[in-house]
C-alpha cells in the first residue's frame, strides 16, 4: 500500500515537471520545424529518385524528380527558416562578440606560425605536437573566455537630475547568473565606436555649361541630381568613457561599482549600448560581448553662481520686494510673537496692553510669487556664446528662487509643464534658438512678478507688463542708462518711468 502511493506520488511528480517543461515550449516554433525536418526529408527522397531515374534513362522521371526536390526546398526556406531565424536573432545578439587581438597574442601566434613552418620543413613530430598545443591553447582561451562573458548581466543606475559641470555618481551592477563557475578579470567597457561609413545619395544639383566658369558666364544652366558619397557621422559614447574594472566575481553574486559621471554642457546624451570585456585566461585576445542596454540622461544648464547672478540678483530681490509691499497688506490677525517672526512686524501697542510680544497677520504675507520668463529668440538674434549665458541665467535664478520662500512659476514658448522647477529645467536643457511669436505678446498678467529675458527692443514690448516686471535685455546696450552686464542689460520697472 505504501509502495503503491508513493509510486503514485512519483508519477504525479513526473506529470507536473513534463508540463513545465512543455509549458516553456512555443510550439509554434516547433511545429515549423519539424515541418521543415519533413519536408527537408521529401526533398532529399525527391533527389535521390531523381538520381535512380537518370540512371535508368527516364528523362521525365528525373526531371519531375529534381523539380520537386527543389521546389520543396525553396519553400522550406522560404517560409520556416526566416520565421526561426527571427526567433533566435535576439539571443544572439546577446552573444555577439569582438575580437582585438594583443601584443601578447600577436607574439604567441607568430612564435606559433614559425614552429608550424619549421615542422613543415623538417617533419619532425616533435614540433607538430608543440604546434598542436599552442593552437589548442589559442581554442582553449576562446572557449573560457565566452563560458565568462555568458553568464554575466549588466544594470546601470543613472542619477535622475544632473547639472551641467557638476560630478555625479552613478552605479554599475554586473551579476554573475552561472550556478557554480566565477567570472574573472572582467571590465565594463563602452562599445566600439563604429567607423564612418559611406552611402550613395542623390542630390539636387545644376548642370552649367561651360564648366569651369562662374555661374553668370554661364551659358547654360539647368536643374540636375548628382550621385555623391556621404560620409555618416560617428557614433560617439556619451555616458561611460573607460572601463570600469571587476577583478573577481563568484558565481549567483552581484558586484557594483561607483561610475563618475561630469558634462561640461546641458544637454541630451546618449549611450546605446555596453560590452562587457575580459583577457582571461591567457591574453591572447581582449573579448568583448556587446550588451543592447540603452541609456539616456538629460543634463540641466549649469546653477552655479556666476558674476551674472552676483549683479542681477540683488536688483531683482530689491524690485520684487518693492512690488510685494507696494500691493499693501490686509490685516488677518494678531498672535503671539514666534521665533521665526521678524521684528519689523511686532505691533507695540497690542504688546504693551498685553504685556507680552505680539506681531500682525496679514492675508498676503505667503503669496510671494514670481514668475521666470524665457522669450526665446529666433536663431541668429545673439551668437551661441551669448544665448548659452541666458540659458545658464535663467537656470540660474530659477534654482536660486525654487530654495527660497517664493511661490515660482514659468513661462517660455513651447512650455507647458507644471510650476516644477526641475521640469523648466528639463526645458532650459534642450531648448534651441527658434524663430516664432514672442511668448511676451501672449503673456498673461497675474498676480505674479515677473523675471523676463528677452532679445526684443524695449519699444516693441507690450506697455502693459513694465509694471509687473523686471527686463534682462540678453543684448549689449539694450537700454540706456540702465545697468549693463558684458553682453547682458539690465531694466526694472524704475527704468521704465
Amino acid at each position: 500500500m505504501l509502495a503503491g502511493g508513493r509510486e503514485l506520488r512519483l508519477f504525479f511528480l513526473m506529470v507536473a515537471w513534463l508540463q513545465s517543461v512543455l509549458r516553456g515550449v512555443e510550439r509554434e516554433a516547433w511545429i515549423r520545424f519539424f515541418i521543415a525536418v519533413a519536408g527537408l526529408t521529401v526533398a532529399f527522397a525527391a533527389a535521390v529518385y531523381s538520381t535512380v531515374f537518370r540512371e535508368a534513362g527516364s528523362l521525365v522521371g528525373t526531371a519531375i524528380a529534381a523539380s520537386a526536390a527543389l521546389l520543396i526546398a525553396g519553400v522550406v526556406a522560404l517560409t520556416t527558416v526566416p520565421y526561426l531565424a527571427r526567433r533566435v536573432a535576439l539571443e544572439r545578439v546577446r552573444d555577439a562578440f569582438d575580437y582585438d587581438i594583443t601584443r601578447e597574442g600577436a607574439v604567441y601566434l607568430v612564435v606559433a606560425l614559425v614552429i608550424g613552418v619549421a615542422a613543415l620543413n623538417t617533419g619532425n613530430n616533435l614540433l607538430f605536437i608543440v604546434v598542436s598545443a599552442m593552437l589548442a591553447g589559442v581554442v582553449v582561451s576562446g572557449v573560457a573566455s565566452a563560458g565568462v562573458l555568458r553568464g554575466l548581466e549588466l544594470e546601470v543606475s543613472l542619477p535622475q537630475h544632473i547639472f551641467a559641470g557638476r560630478s555625479v555618481l552613478g552605479r554599475l551592477s554586473l551579476r554573475n547568473t552561472r550556478r557554480a563557475a566565477p567570472s574573472f578579470s572582467v571590465s565594463v567597457v563602452p562599445p566600439r565606436l563604429k567607423k564612418a561609413k559611406q552611402r550613395w545619395v542623390w542630390q539636387r544639383s545644376v548642370f552649367a555649361f561651360p564648366f569651369r566658369r562662374p555661374p553668370e558666364k554661364q551659358w547654360l544652366r539647368l536643374p540636375d541630381l548628382s550621385l555623391r558619397k556621404v560620409a555618416e557621422p560617428e557614433v560617439k559614447s556619451g555616458l561611460l568613457r573607460g572601463a570600469v574594472y571587476f577583478p573577481y566575481l563568484p558565481a549567483r553574486a552581484t558586484q557594483s561599482a561607483d561610475l563618475a559621471l561630469s558634462f561640461e554642457r546641458r544637454g541630451r546624451y546618449q549611450q546605446d549600448g555596453f560590452g562587457v570585456a575580459t583577457r582571461f585566461p591567457f591574453s591572447f585576445l581582449v573579448k568583448t560581448r556587446r550588451i543592447p542596454l540603452k541609456r539616456e540622461v538629460i543634463v540641466f544648464p549649469a546653477v552655479d553662481a556666476t558674476d551674472e547672478l552676483f549683479e542681477v540678483l540683488p536688483l531683482i530681490t530689491g524690485e520684487f520686494e518693492a512690488f510685494v509691499r507696494g500691493r499693501g497688506y490686509d490685516l488677518y490677525r494678531i498672535r503671539e510673537y514666534m521665533p521665526e517672526d521678524t521684528a519689523r512686524h511686532v505691533d507695540w501697542k497690542a504688546t504693551a496692553k498685553s504685556q507680552s510680544l505680539k506681531v500682525r497677520e496679514f492675508t498676503r504675507e505667503d503669496e510671494r510669487k514670481l514668475r521666470i520668463v524665457f522669450d526665446n529668440p529666433a536663431p541668429g538674434r545673439i551668437s551661441a556664446e551669448e544665448y548659452e549665458r541666458a540659458v545658464a541665467l535663467a537656470a540660474s535664478l530659477s534654482w536660486h528662487f525654487a530654495g527660497e520662500d517664493t511661490d515660482l512659476a514659468f513661462a517660455a514658448e513651447g512650455y507647458e509643464g507644471a510650476p516644477d522647477v526641475y521640469e523648466f529645467l528639463h526645458y532650459l536643457a534642450l531648448v534651441t534658438p527658434r524663430a516664432g511669436a514672442s511668448v511676451l505678446d501672449q503673456l498673461q498678467l497675474t498676480d505674479d512678478y515677473n523675471v523676463i529675458l528677452t532679445t526684443r527692443a524695449r519699444g516693441s514690448i507690450p506697455t502693459r507688463l513694465w509694471a509687473c516686471s523686471y527686463f534682462i535685455f540678453l543684448e549689449n546696450g539694450a537700454t540706456k542708462g540702465a545697468p549693463q552686464l558684458p553682453a547682458v542689460g539690465l531694466s526694472g520697472p524704475a527704468a521704465a518711468s
